[in-house]
């Protein structure tokens, strides 16, 4: 009798603690996209401070739609990303990252971190993949492991004041991505909690 009481006590704590390593893990992985979303909010502020009037006027008119590869399918507004599930969302910050990951080699401003933010950005790929094998997901997972794609012109050799366009094109689409990943992996966060109000 002593040992079904044990076995069913243990049973019940391992039941127990599952949501709270679920929601420690989210946690981890919330912060650390939430710092490197303000690590891109700082560096995009300063590089574009650091531009003559004339060029942040032309470089304002970039349009972010084209930040993303093609493969990258992502929810076109807070609707669909309410109403996709926690694992999409995982699959899609993943997908964000590894592009985010791709593209910050093409950044030649002096001022720009390259190495750190790369090994942040690592860590939290990381992360997200632990989030996405706890949701039973590593095979979906592999099997969209697709390259990310060049899209404009961010990867030729460029002089001069297009090589300014394209840092200034990378780090706003680094700034808008960690915005949407933070989101992402928020919203799925939330979901874990039955209690918790997710709207965006």
């Amino acid at each position: 009798m002593d040992k079904l009481v044990l076995l069913l006590s243990m049973l019940c704590m391992s039941v127990s603690t599952q949501p709270v390593i679920d929601q420690r893990r989210f946690s981890i992985a919330v912060s650390k996209v939430q710092h490197l979303h303000l690590l891109a909010q700082k560096y995009f502020s300063d590089f574009e401070n650091s531009l003559q009037t004339e060029d942040q006027r032309q470089f304002n008119k970039f349009h972010q739609d084209f930040c993303n590869p093609d493969n990258i399918i992502i929810p076109d507004n807070k609707h669909e990303t309410q109403r996709s599930s926690v694992l999409n969302l995982l699959l899609i910050s993943k997908r964000l990252v590894d592009s985010r990951e791709f593209s910050i080699h093409f950044i030649t401003w002096n001022l720009f971190p390259r190495n750190q933010v790369l090994h942040r950005l690592s860590d939290l790929k990381k992360g997200i993949q632990m989030l996405i094998e706890a949701s039973d997901g590593a095979e979906m997972s592999d099997s969209i492991t697709l390259p990310v794609t060049p899209f404009g012109n961010f990867y030729e050799n460029l002089g001069g004041n297009e090589s300014q366009k394209r840092n200034y094109e990378l780090l706003a689409c680094f700034k808008k991505d960690m915005h949407k990943v933070e989101t992402y992996l928020t919203v799925a966060k939330c979901r874990l909690s039955p209690e918790a109000n997710c709207t965006l």
